[in-house]
């Protein structure tokens, strides 16, 4: 059976103690992976928002060019907020043009224990004096700062894919946009069900998850078909390892799949040091299966080579070697559910 489905509902205490031993293990995770341009390239830019007991970082990654991380708040005690800042960085890779990045986080607003800022912030990136990137809703404030000249009616960034490892017992819950409109994603399992909510409606219901762990099939958010993909064979594998210490170590994979899909973005930072902490951690308990889904690389993961493979007629998954996965439009939210019992 599945622990996380099927478990006591009077076992609360090792939650609250895991929080305490282990300080830096992520409250939220997200990365998100934006088609831009930088000095006239077409470019995928991933953003990486980490939040934990004692620090809260956004880690801005091109592959071949440039990462950065910035502390958003130096830790979650702490009385200053983190001040409006800027950088500049050489691009090695494109004939050694300087860009400039921007930031302020100082009345930023978050969603509960979101990573990631709803509102009163901004992230931008200039190239000679031009700017090329804006996210957030601080426009004014940052050319009032910088001294930037808008020339032209800048366009909001294409968001391709979002990933985030949300944590808890029985229920996982995201938010994320769906071409143009955010909605409240709910993942719930229990007794041996998976249930998935949309704005707080049920949208699907599989039964008997103990023999159906992997599956899809096709849901409407907000009247947009999404096609939905589910993977919870740790959760299963992992039962018969509960008397060896890894119990609370597996996570499921759900994907919600609009259109071609998106592009699957590398993991940098503290979502790479996440999985290899866990599959240091699965590898030295003798789980067998730790391979298959504490790999580094997402499209390791069967359920993501399955989404691609349907999504095009057959392309291949990416290697753990690639950077990212062409797409030919589509947004895809990718979501590692994490046991916390």
């Amino acid at each position: 059976m599945i622990p996380a489905c099927f478990s006591q509902p009077n076992t609360l205490s090792s939650s609250s103690s895991t929080s305490h031993h282990h300080p830096q293990v992520p409250q939220n995770l997200i990365t998100c992976i934006y088609q831009t341009h930088l000095c006239n390239s077409p470019t995928y830019l991933t953003l990486t928002w980490s939040k934990t007991l004692f620090s809260h970082t956004l880690t801005i990654h091109a592959t071949d060019s440039f990462s950065i991380t910035i502390s958003l708040n130096p830790s979650a005690f702490s009385f200053f907020k983190s001040r409006p800042g800027s950088k500049s960085i050489y691009l090695t890779h494109h004939h050694y043009q300087r860009i400039k990045l921007y930031w302020d986080f100082t009345r930023a607003e978050f969603t509960r224990d979101s990573a990631e800022p709803d509102s009163s912030f901004y992230v931008a990136i200039s190239c000679n004096a031009k700017l090329e990137f804006f996210l957030g809703d601080l426009q004014d404030e940052l050319t009032r700062r910088s001294g930037l000249v808008l020339t032209r009616q800048l366009s909001e960034p294409t968001l391709l894919s979002r990933r985030e490892h949300v944590f808890g017992r029985r229920s996982y819950v995201s938010r994320a946009q769906f071409l143009g409109n955010k909605h409240e994603i709910g993942i719930e399992c229990s007794g041996g069900v998976l249930k998935v909510k949309v704005d707080g409606e049920i949208s699907l219901v599989v039964k008997r998850l103990a023999w159906k762990f992997r599956g899809n099939e096709k849901i409407y958010v907000g009247g947009i078909e999404v096609e939905f993909f589910w993977d919870v064979f740790n959760w299963v594998n992992n039962n018969s390892n509960n008397n060896s210490g890894t119990n609370g170590i597996g996570h499921g994979v759900f994907v919600f799949q609009v259109g071609d899909g998106g592009v699957w973005p590398e993991m940098v930072g503290p979502e790479k040091r996440l999985m290899r902490k866990s599959l240091s951690v699965s590898s030295g308990s003798g789980s067998t299966s730790s391979t298959i889904w504490l790999s580094p690389s997402p499209s390791c993961s069967s359920v993501l080579q399955w989404a691609e493979e349907s999504s095009d007629g057959g392309r291949s998954s990416c290697s753990s070697s690639t950077r990212s996965c062409g797409s030919n439009g589509g947004f895809s939210l990718l979501l590692y559910a994490w046991r916390r019992d």
